[in-house]
């Protein structure tokens, strides 16, 4: 395994991102707050390119004691990407799909040194 240089922390913006290639294979990278996140750029319902699609809140049905909807709102702690090809949608901090646990993106490990941002890939790749 190998650490490949990907930018400065302070180039990222809070909920932002940069797809960077490494062989074959894209990787996107997105920052939460101060915590940071990589991903196969390749989502896992027909490959589509993932880590390219909007980055929103996720989507939440309030709900009255009787479970009466009162409307939807955005969500304070979770964000999602969504893939620009079906709408798959994943939490960026987990990986995985909305709708289905068992479905996940692949993650790459971040490795932090001062400001700059590290994604651990295979070295033969």
């Amino acid at each position: 395994m190998a650490e490949m240089f990907v930018g400065k922390a302070s180039d990222f913006a809070d909920r932002g991102r940069k797809v960077v290639a490494h062989g074959n294979t894209e990787i996107g990278i997105f920052r939460i707050g101060d915590a940071f996140y990589a991903y196969d750029n390749n989502c896992v319902h027909q490959g589509g390119p993932v880590c390219q699609g909007r980055i929103i809140p996720r989507v939440e049905e309030v709900l009255d004691d009787d479970r009466t909807s009162q409307g939807l709102r955005f969500s304070e702690d979770c964000i999602n990407i969504v893939c620009p090809w079906h709408g798959y949608e994943y939490d960026l901090r987990t990986g995985r799909h909305q709708g289905d646990a068992r479905l996940r993106l692949r993650p790459y490990e971040v490795k932090l040194d001062g400001d700059d941002v590290y994604v651990v890939v295979d070295a033969t790749a």
